[in-house]
């Protein structure tokens, strides 16, 4: 590869957020890596979407099954699209011009960086927020009745204080930095291990041993069981669709490849082992001690007696929660917008805008029942499994690992293609968006929409490579560009 000048790109208008990370500055290490996603298992979505599992009646056997298939599939998602971000140092923002286009790179970088990014933030705001609601309640016992019947777009006083409150401990660790944060997921990993164990060990206890547990078989699920269940895998994976698209992010912070790949696979699978073991314990061994279904583990923290133990679940519960979206949806939607408007943001003052619509999206609204939560994780999961199946094809298919950085970060470059758009990736993603989400609209296709995420990688894989195949031909669309000797 040719001489890559920083200092140009940086006086034509580059900030330091969007350019290839500097060997120096790449420190994450196996053990950084199997840490830094502990939080995004372990969060209160990740429980509503296995107490929504059992909702649709499936046995302790297989949700477990799903979880556990669901593990693998992601990690290996996140090393392979995480690869050229620990070969290359780029950011998710700059890697998508590579399939995309320098101007097409825009449309599926504002699908993930900001519209995702920013709506599952709101999400797990408001997720926090509740668990905060529960603490400060048991404290202060006249803080749940603040405002009596006031209400704001469907929040009452407290629900509104918590949220702004858990809101702005979101906006304290952007400015904390990445170098912080990976400090933060450190702390957190064994805090997270002592508390979700201890209430397993309190819901195994309340259902009277681990045999109930075992022994419950749900209610039955009823239509084609292959389907259900890959159906339920697909609800475990979409919520990890957003962060493998732009998990560069963090790998571009890796000392190495095998560090990522090592470290990502590690956590993901070990964290999953011990979730699914926790979440199965606490969501069945609580129903089977109460009598009712409780498919959101808010519910059961608030059925606690002691103070210390509804406090350090709690407390656990906002810690995994606020790292989530500190590393699934603000790092991105900084990044996205920085790299959208260079010369006028930078990755916090992003991060800060994004924070404030988040507000304004109405979040609360996708926690009303036990599987409101499928619609909005089949939604995503259809707006961004075409994006990771195109950027996959592209970079092990087409360009074989090989990228020129400075082609990259060119304005009128080679990957450029035409007028700034890869006509074949964005024709790709509107076709097999419109299978993911079809199923909203055309009875034929709800199969597809309930297992929007594998039909969108696996059909815009497929599409894409199918296209350039043809290009390479010069048979279709637009000609994809070579990368000559020299660049190899």
């Amino acid at each position: 590869m040719s001489h890559f000048d920083r200092e140009q790109l940086r006086a034509a208008g580059y900030s330091e957020d969007v350019l290839p990370t500097k060997e120096e500055e790449r420190k994450w290490n196996i053990g950084n890596f199997s840490t830094v996603w502990m939080g995004a298992v372990h969060n209160i979505p990740n429980y509503i979407a296995i107490g929504g599992l059992f909702a649709l009646g499936l046995s302790v056997g297989q949700v477990f099954a799903a979880i556990m298939v669901a593990s693998i599939i992601i990690a290996a998602m996140l090393v392979l699209n995480g690869h050229a971000g620990s070969k290359y140092g780029l950011p998710f923002a700059m890697l998508l011009r590579l399939s995309f286009g320098t101007k097409g790179a825009m449309i599926p970088g504002v699908l993930r960086g900001v519209i995702a990014a920013i709506m599952w933030f709101g999400f797990q705001t408001f997720a926090g927020s509740q668990a905060l609601s529960i603490l400060i309640g048991k404290l202060w016992p006249t803080y749940l009745t603040l405002g009596g019947d006031w209400s704001l777009l469907g929040l009452s006083l407290p629900a509104l204080l918590s949220f702004l409150i858990f809101w702005l401990l979101n906006v304290a660790l952007i400015y904390g930095g990445m170098g912080f944060l990976g400090k933060f997921s450190n702390i957190l990993s064994p805090l997270v291990y002592i508390v979700f164990g201890g209430m397993a060990i309190w819901a195994i206890n309340l259902a009277g041993g681990i045999g109930p547990i075992l022994a419950y078989t749900g209610s039955g699920v009823t239509g084609n069981k292959m389907i259900i269940f890959i159906a339920a895998v697909t609800a475990v994976i979409a919520a990890w669709a957003a962060p493998i698209v732009n998990v560069s992010d963090f790998t571009r912070l890796a000392r190495s490849t095998k560090d990522q790949a090592i470290g990502q696979t590690i956590g993901l699978v070990v964290s999953y082992l011990l979730f699914a073991i926790a979440s199965i314990a606490i969501i069945v061994g609580s129903e089977i001690a109460f009598g009712t279904p409780i498919w959101n583990v808010l519910d059961v923290v608030a059925r606690f007696e002691g103070t210390f133990a509804i406090a350090i679940s709690v407390v656990t519960l906002c810690l995994t929660t606020l790292s989530v979206n500190v590393t699934g949806n603000i790092v991105p939607a900084g990044y996205q917008l920085a790299s959208l408007f260079p010369k006028k943001l930078t990755f916090k003052s992003g991060a800060m805008i994004a924070a404030v619509i988040g507000i304004l999206v109405m979040p609360w609204k996708l926690m009303e029942n036990a599987t409101s939560i499928f619609t909005f994780l089949n939604i995503v999961g259809g707006i961004l499994a075409p994006v990771t199946g195109i950027m996959l094809a592209h970079y092990f298919i087409v360009s074989k690992t090989t990228i020129d950085l400075n082609e990259l970060y060119a304005k009128k470059g080679k990957y450029n293609y035409k007028n700034g758009f890869n006509v074949n990736a964005i024709i790709t993603m509107i076709i097999a968006g419109f299978l993911c989400l079809g199923g909203n609209f055309l009875p034929f296709l709800k199969p597809l929409y309930d297992m929007s995420w594998f039909v969108g990688i696996i059909s815009a894989f497929i599409i894409y490579t199918v296209f350039e195949w043809q290009h390479s031909k010069g048979t279709l669309f637009v000609k994809t560009p070579k990368l000559n000797e020299e660049n190899r």
